[in-house]
């Protein structure tokens, strides 16, 4: 039968270390573009 899902996910990223860390990068890069876009955001007043 075939790996679960999460199980060749955490054996490609076992494998493959830097992808490890780009994608956390890229995680936390998100997270605060987020932050920064909803602190940003204001009230838009109707015509």
């Amino acid at each position: 039968m075939s790996e679960p899902q999460d199980r060749k996910l955490a054996t490609c990223l076992a494998d493959h270390p830097r992808l490890m860390g780009a994608l956390f990068t890229i995680m936390v890069l998100l997270t605060k573009a987020g932050s920064v876009a909803a602190s940003h955001a204001g009230a838009c007043d109707g015509p």
